[in-house]
């Protein structure tokens, strides 16, 4: 079993207009304060990332968020947070969000979120983590995501064992336990970076 100590969350820095996507955040957030889980996030109080924010807060768990520096703006920062990282640019701010996550959940959001989610379920696919992969497909939105990623298998683009990385449910506890029982693909040799 993976020990989930810390979870990072991509999510939309907006509302959109689905109150069920909006209730189910703030769930996720109350239900990682409940499990002693770390949220890692982007730092907002905007969107649905200050939903789960809010909800990990509201329920006295620990909340660490992660900005550049020229997204830190006063009206955009969630007060009350339990650490906050600045760093230089954004793929400073991936790296960390990684560095300090053991594992991953990808709620409904827009460009930002689906650059994020596919940046580090390529970074597994080459073996640079084994960290557990989560999408949280709240009221089928990302069925349509799932469906694309069906043909690029059927059509030879993707292998099944890493379209198999991305766990999909759309219950909370149920993704939670897939994460925990994550086992890792074994990566050729030939793809393993030196991180020496």
């Amino acid at each position: 079993m993976n020990s989930l100590d810390s979870i990072c969350v991509f999510c939309g820095s907006s509302e959109g207009n689905d109150t069920n996507i909006i209730s189910e955040a703030f769930l996720l957030g109350e239900k990682l304060a409940r499990k002693n889980i770390t949220l890692v996030y982007g730092a907002a109080k905007i969107g649905i990332m200050g939903h789960v924010a809010r909800g990990v807060m509201e329920h006295k768990g620990k909340v660490i968020g992660v900005i550049p520096e020229f997204l830190k703006r006063k009206e955009l920062i969630h007060h009350g947070l339990s650490e906050l990282i600045t760093t230089h640019n954004m793929h400073e701010r991936k790296m960390k969000m990684h560095e300090l996550s053991d594992g991953f959940i990808t709620l409904p959001g827009g460009f930002g979120t689906l650059e994020e989610l596919f940046e580090i379920i390529t970074w597994s696919q080459l073996g640079l983590h084994q960290k557990p992969i989560g999408l949280l497909n709240i009221g089928g939105f990302y069925d349509h995501l799932l469906g694309l990623l069906e043909n690029m298998v059927r059509r030879g683009f993707l292998k099944m064992e890493n379209y198999e990385l991305l766990l999909v449910d759309d219950d909370i506890d149920r993704l939670l336990e897939k994460m925990k029982a994550f086992k890792p693909v074994q990566v050729p040799k030939w793809l393993k970076l030196d991180r020496t």
